[in-house]
């Protein structure tokens, strides 16, 4: 999976546990490869069921942390469009947040309306709320979060990415590869996303990679880096096709959400919510 931007960018500067062992630590994208076949044909069947947890899990998701009402854009994931996140931005929008889709369609990869409309709808929902927004990415769209972060810092306050391939080394490790390359004719001529080394590096903003050894479209190692003071990896236990509605992944983004402009406070659920985590990383 190659994607994003035209040209290159510039770059700018286990939950309260025991640790775990190193074998099921976050690891290095290199080594991994495609999610079993099995996790892969059963994803739809675990979507659905991400989905029936939601509607259970609805009435405890109404203590879920409150924020400031700040701008939130969200990108959806490759072939997916605004109805694919519509549950999410709920949420949001419920918790007070001024929650918009990218309104630019099917995500057929770095076409021109994409790579022309996506740092615009992030610096007019900026200057539209008159303040750094926040933007969470699902899968291919988190890679846009992240680049989109990288242009422009100054507009971005954070990026949550779901289940987002940005360190991926090989294309073998993802069965999302095939489907990606047969669309490249609806791609911007020399539209290229920086080398796999630097598009890994990490973004000058604070970050949250989250991701689940139950993904069967991408290689979970491929979702995360080693934590740092900005960045955190926290795993769930979702479907690929389920981030969007997963309660623990929309508990993970209200908290995230909600910790206050210029101060980096490093994720914890509730210790009801430990089980949900199977891994936080300690940043």
């Amino acid at each position: 999976m190659m994607y994003l931007v035209r040209g290159t960018s510039r770059e700018t500067g286990g939950a309260d546990g025991p640790a775990r062992p190193a074998q099921n630590r976050p690891a290095r994208s290199r080594s991994a490869g495609k999610p079993a076949t099995g996790l892969l044909l059963t994803e739809p069947l675990r979507g659905l069921a991400d989905l029936g947890a939601l509607l259970l899990a609805t009435p405890g998701l109404l203590a879920a942390p409150r924020g400031d009402g700040h701008g939130v854009l969200v990108f959806p994931g490759l072939l997916a469009g605004d109805a694919s996140t519509v549950p999410l931005r709920a949420f949001l929008r419920w918790l007070g947040y001024d929650v918009r889709g990218w309104d630019l369609g099917r995500n057929h990869g770095p076409t021109e309306a994409i790579l022309a409309g996506l740092p615009q709808a992030v610096l007019d929902h900026a200057e539209r709320t008159g303040r750094p927004v926040s933007l969470i990415g699902w899968s291919l769209g988190g890679i846009y979060a992240r680049e989109m972060a990288r242009r422009h810092p100054r507009q971005v306050r954070q990026v949550i990415t779901l289940g987002s391939p940005y360190a991926m080394r090989d294309p073998r490790q993802s069965h999302a590869e095939g489907p990606y390359r047969r669309l490249r004719s609806l791609h911007a001529p020399g539209a290229r996303l920086p080398r796999p080394e630097v598009r890994a590096r990490p973004i000058g903003v604070p970050s949250t990679s989250v991701y689940s050894r139950w993904d069967g479209v991408v290689a979970w190692q491929a979702c995360v880096e080693p934590p740092t003071p900005l960045h955190q990896n926290v795993e769930v236990r979702c479907s690929h096709l389920g981030f969007g509605v997963d309660p623990a992944t929309l508990w993970l983004i209200a908290d995230r959400l909600a910790v206050p402009a210029g101060q980096r406070i490093p994720f914890r659920p509730p210790f009801a919510l430990r089980p949900l985590y199977p891994a936080v990383s300690a940043r």
